[in-house]
């Protein structure tokens, strides 16, 4: 230790929070893979206990962001970068066409307990595709420019992703009932 005493002042957490803590040591596989868990448990989270109409609400205008939104696109990110660019899976796309790129947020047509469903089963494929790989340098293709990318970079960018939303799923959950928390 180097004396410097801890701050008395933390972000408050949040109500209800279990989230399992990433590992302060470990290997690299296993810390990036429980980075990504807890910004998967995070984001769920920020969603716990809100009515399908307060999950479906654009509550900060005029962005067409909802947590509905989020959730559907975050299914169909996890898709699409673990089934279909690593692991090569031809399957269709999920809340997206050329004619309607924004489908994930804009037709948020179908309940949200179903595209919780969804994020849970896509995110299981990505764990196993994850725990399945020999190595994080396997590699997949990348299907804009048909160059290579490793898992290692995979879940690198996924936690960029998840932490970016979880900013977005900060503000609008504290947009629709003040709450906040860490």
């Amino acid at each position: 230790m180097d004396g410097t005493p801890p701050p008395r002042h933390y972000a408050p957490r949040w109500d209800g929070d279990d989230r399992p803590a990433p590992p302060s040591v470990g290997g690299e596989r296993e810390t990036l893979s429980a980075v990504l868990d807890w910004h998967r448990d995070t984001f769920e989270l920020k969603c716990a206990g809100l009515s399908s109409e307060q999950l479906s609400e654009r509550a900060v205008p005029p962005s067409t962001m909802s947590l509905h939104g989020l959730v559907r696109h975050l299914a169909g990110v996890e898709r699409w970068w673990f089934r279909i660019q690593f692991a090569g899976e031809e399957l269709p796309l999920l809340y997206y066409s050329d004619e309607d790129p924004d489908q994930d947020f804009d037709s948020l047509d179908g309940d949200t307990d179903e595209a919780f469903a969804v994020w849970r089963a896509e995110c299981q494929h990505s764990r196993r595709i994850t725990a399945a790989a020999p190595s994080l340098d396997e590699r997949g293709t990348r299907k804009r420019t048909g160059e290579p990318i490793s898992l290692r970079r995979i879940l690198v960018d996924m936690i960029a992703e998840y932490a970016r939303h979880n900013g977005h799923a900060d503000l609008l959950r504290e947009r629709l009932d003040g709450t906040t928390g860490m």
